[in-house]
């Protein structure tokens, strides 16, 4: 009888307990540690109310970093955004608050970009397949480049074709604007390089020939490390990179060592550049006399794309959502400088690299010539790797048809999203990092919401596969083209 009754008590004793722990912890403060994304601490630990919220920690973080101007932050416990009071969050994820809770704090685009949800325009003109879009950095003009051997320069007011370029002898492959806006550089399947007079849709000179096989991938050189904007840098099949000069009209630099096809080609905002290639290596090279630095070398097969963590501040150079116009090369340089700058803090620039081996591996190359993470989970290759424009996510697109989305400090998993039903090729942000546009084989584009981890809007219209899409860096419109030779605007 003892027995049966110490039972029924000792229960009763435990719950009694929890109930008062659990109370206990609604009631009482927590230590929290508030950290910038690279753990840098923000003053030293503090006590909480649990009725804190992200309101209260918003202005915590203003007060103690004396911003003049109020700023948004979003905060992070463990990669899960804090969107409730601290108590709640505890209680729901099950957090221990024996331990200082580090809470990482993330500035927010002051700007909100509307997420596109329908087809404004579907515009014909090229006669075969839409391989590559790409928006001026500015956001205002848009070229695509197709396998009929034309790159076509449109105009977004009218929404119609504006200028059709040719010169190519065979499919334009890849096409870049200089950061500047003033250029326009193609690359084909043939090995030329021709570069386009956006004003004008005429070419500018000779073509660049040196190349002996296709045309992988093109990168300038940052504004902010020259203005007015000169050379570029390409990435072809016959294994090397070319540094060219498109005011000399001539390759100036060639980077040789790569025993395969040179895949990818980033140039760097500390003026380096990054190439991936089919030898599964990436190469570092200095760009003063095109010697290589460093060489990393983890992957188990093809590097397919690299992405760097300034590379939306890269692209975009001096040109913000404020619209502001540069009237000279030094005032446009000056400005880019100051945004670069910002964006990068005082971390070194990050590099992730996605590859054939179904792995990503995010690196710091100025630091270490050892991963900083390894990222796995996909099934297939890795197609498309991206940078967040505030540097802080990675997304993936995989032919496992899934995108994920990742740490872009520690590498780590945050997400997976489903929804495609075929090889994902493509994948690009909202300005405001809030958004990821991803485009697929199964012929739809589908818009991902990073903070409900959530598909926000399928967009089908495509008749066939999606090969190329690009969200305009001022936020306003998406551009896709594929197999089905039309160009489609989103708004």
């Amino acid at each position: 009888m003892m027995e049966i009754d110490e039972q029924p008590m000792e229960m009763n004793n435990t719950i009694a307990t929890t109930t008062t722990m659990n109370m206990n912890t609604f009631n009482n403060n927590v230590m929290c540690l508030l950290t910038d994304s690279e753990g840098t601490p923000l003053g030293a630990p503090m006590y909480l109310p649990q009725n804190a919220g992200p309101l209260q920690l918003q202005e915590i973080v203003n007060k103690l970093l004396n911003n003049e101007e109020k700023l948004p932050y979003a905060f992070y416990i463990l990669d899960k955004e804090l969107v409730v009071q601290l108590g709640n969050y505890l209680e729901k994820n099950k957090v221990s608050v024996e331990k200082v809770l580090r809470i990482i704090y993330q500035p927010q685009a002051v700007f909100r970009i509307r997420p596109v949800n329908r087809c404004s325009s579907t515009i014909a003109g090229h006669i075969e397949a839409v391989l590559t879009v790409s928006f001026s950095p500015d956001g205002k003009h848009l070229a695509s480049g197709s396998g009929d051997t034309t790159v076509r320069l449109w105009d977004l007011n009218t929404q119609t074709p504006l200028y059709t370029c040719t010169g190519h002898k065979n499919w334009v492959l890849c096409i870049a604007w200089s950061p500047d806006g003033k250029h326009l550089v193609s690359g084909s399947k043939a090995g030329e390089i021709l570069s386009w007079d956006p004003q004008t849709g005429k070419q500018s000179g000779k073509p660049f020939n040196g190349h002996k096989k296709w045309i992988t991938g093109i990168s300038w050189e940052p504004v902010h490390l020259r203005s007015p904007c000169r050379r570029f840098v390409s990435s072809s099949k016959d294994g090397d990179a070319r540094i060219w000069d498109v005011t000399l009209r001539k390759c100036v630099m060639s980077l040789t060592g790569h025993t395969l096809a040179v895949t990818c080609v980033k140039w760097g905002g500390d003026g380096m550049i990054y190439t991936g290639s089919q030898d599964r290596t990436i190469k570092v090279w200095e760009t003063t006399h095109g010697k290589l630095i460093r060489e990393l070398k983890d992957h188990g097969h093809w590097v397919n794309s690299l992405a760097l963590s300034t590379e939306y501040v890269l692209r975009t150079g001096a040109f913000d959502h404020t619209g502001k116009q540069y009237s000279s090369p030094e005032e446009m340089k000056e400005a880019a400088l100051v945004r670069y700058n910002k964006m990068k803090g005082n971390a070194p620039e990050r590099l992730v690299s996605g590859s054939d081996d179904f792995t990503m591996f995010l690196w710091e190359p100025f630091v270490s010539k050892q991963p900083k993470a390894q990222l796995t989970g996909h099934q297939q290759p890795v197609n498309h790797v991206y940078f967040s424009p505030d540097g802080q996510w990675i997304a993936s697109a995989s032919f496992d048809k899934a995108v994920k989305l990742w740490n872009g400090v520690t590498g780590s998993f945050v997400a997976n999203f489903r929804g495609h039903v075929g090889p994902v090729y493509q994948i690009s942000w909202s300005a405001d990092s809030r958004l990821i546009l991803s485009g697929s084989k199964d012929s739809t584009l589908k818009v991902w919401d990073i903070h409900t981890l959530k598909l926000k809007h399928d967009l089908p219209g495509h008749a066939d596969e999606v090969f190329a899409v690009d969200w305009s860096p001022d936020g306003e419109k998406v551009a896709s083209g594929g197999k089905d030779r039309v160009l489609k605007l989103w708004m």
